[in-house]
């Protein structure tokens, strides 16, 4: 029996746990990966808006919130799979078949980026599929990529493999783009850029690595092939709730609702981080949040 179980080892996991362990509560953290920070490893670009410190990337970030944990007590475990969630009983059982239970259990799952789900999409992972067009630029420099989506990730990888490749097409489902106004202006104007407004992908084809994309276009009956050796998705994220979204409240997109305390439906369970905030996914709101539901379940217990 723990005082505090938490799912998830990004920045919001973390900073639950360094508070958990600040206010002396027994404390286990749970990561599926193998390693800590979340969607921090999916941060290539130079980190400045998190107050008190800028990063180079991610991992770097990371990497500074690492160093406390290893003047704290808590424990961490990773490469953690859970085979069932109990929210109410507060009891989580592991695929190795240990049972853990707690007084209190913070959700910290963050999200995932979405997926097209069609052909391809999978099938070339790692062979044609950009992670990230500022960590993947050199690699496609002088090949010509497709960009799905129309929100500002979508835009500003665009943008940034301009810089390197003869082509790049984007292609949104919708009529107009989601993307501030400032990249909406900068696509308009770059002439390396061709945009498919109201169209979608509906297939990567290739051999070995990428090399086409089946496009329908608005009002088209028949998709058309345009030849490429990248393709990068971005339209957008969903919330990790598929393990416990039937037990709690969850809005229609599945992110988890919290009270001012961070406290979801279930007495004693608390969500933090992205999966709990869809209207301002951040480092520094996700961070306290961590720090708000330590401090609830600690002053809780005290009485």
């Amino acid at each position: 029996m723990h005082d505090v179980l938490i799912i998830g080892a990004g920045p919001a996991g973390l900073s639950a746990a360094n508070w958990c362990d600040e206010l002396g509560l027994d404390t286990l953290v749970l990561e599926q990966n193998s390693e800590t920070g979340g969607q921090l490893l999916a941060v290539h670009n130079r980190i400045e808006n998190y107050l008190g410190l800028s990063a180079a990337n991610g991992k770097e970030l990371r990497d500074v919130f690492l160093r406390q944990h290893q003047e704290s007590e808590f424990d961490l475990w990773t490469n953690v799979e859970i085979a069932s969630l109990e929210l109410r009983a507060r009891r989580v059982e592991l695929r190795s078949g240990e049972a853990l239970n707690a007084i209190s259990i913070i959700i910290a799952t963050g999200v995932r980026r979405r997926r097209l789900g069609i052909p391809g999409e999978m099938e070339f992972a790692g062979r044609g599929m950009i992670e990230s067009g500022t960590r993947d630029r050199d690699f496609f420099a002088g090949k010509d990529v497709c960009v799905i989506g129309g929100g500002d990730a979508a835009a500003e990888n665009a943008l940034l493999l301009s810089e390197v490749c003869p082509t790049v097409t984007m292609v949104h489902r919708g009529r107009k783009f989601s993307a501030r106004r400032e990249f909406s202006e900068a696509l308009a104007t770059n002439h390396c850029i061709t945009v498919f407004k109201e169209s979608q992908v509906q297939r990567i084809i290739g051999n070995d690595e990428v090399e086409a994309v089946e496009i329908l276009r608005g009002g088209a009956i028949k998709p058309f092939q345009m030849a490429v050796q990248g393709v990068l998705v971005r339209i957008g994220v969903e919330p990790n709730t598929d393990l416990f979204r039937d037990q709690l409240t969850v809005d229609e997109r599945g992110y988890v609702i919290v009270n001012g305390q961070q406290e979801t439906s279930v007495t004693n369970v608390f969500a933090i981080g992205d999966v709990a905030n869809p209207l301002a996914p951040t480092i520094s709101g996700a961070v306290g949040a961590g720090a708000t539901a330590a401090k609830v379940i600690a002053s809780r217990l005290k009485h």
